[in-house]
């Protein structure tokens, strides 16, 4: 039997240390998700790296194609602009609106299966 796919799209703190409680329980094959360049490939070879010490053989890998989540099972949206120092909710809530609408067309198209858990802020607006 095929392991979940699991998908999180911001490779940022919360979406790298996701990844990492993911593959350490051994939920599925993790893919992490980003815009940055090399980020989410860089995270999922440092969780990978940690497999043999920890005792997990998820696999993991890194994109910054929405293809690479294709199939996914689960997608856990991490992605968005945190809250600057001066910044409103309704500034935050203008900027991550747009974040959330490039992730849901990627989501859509690539995994329009999936489960869908989003934690972005500010979260109650965005769900």
């Amino acid at each position: 039997m095929a392991r979940p796919k699991i998908a999180l799209i911001g490779s940022g703190m919360i979406g790298g240390t996701l990844a990492h409680l993911a593959a350490l329980k051994e939920m599925g094959d993790v893919v992490l998700f980003d815009i940055a360049e090399g980020i989410p490939d860089g995270k999922a070879l440092d969780i990978a790296e940690s497999g043999p010490v920890e005792g997990f053989d998820a696999a993991l890998s890194g994109t910054t194609d929405y293809a690479g989540i294709a199939g996914a099972d689960v997608c856990i949206v991490t992605a968005g602009v945190p809250r600057k120092p001066g910044m409103s909710r309704d500034d935050l809530l203008g900027i991550n609106l747009k974040v959330m609408k490039s992730v849901g067309e990627g989501i859509k198209e690539h995994a329009p299966n999936a489960f869908v858990i989003c934690i972005t802020n500010p979260l109650d607006a965005m769900v």
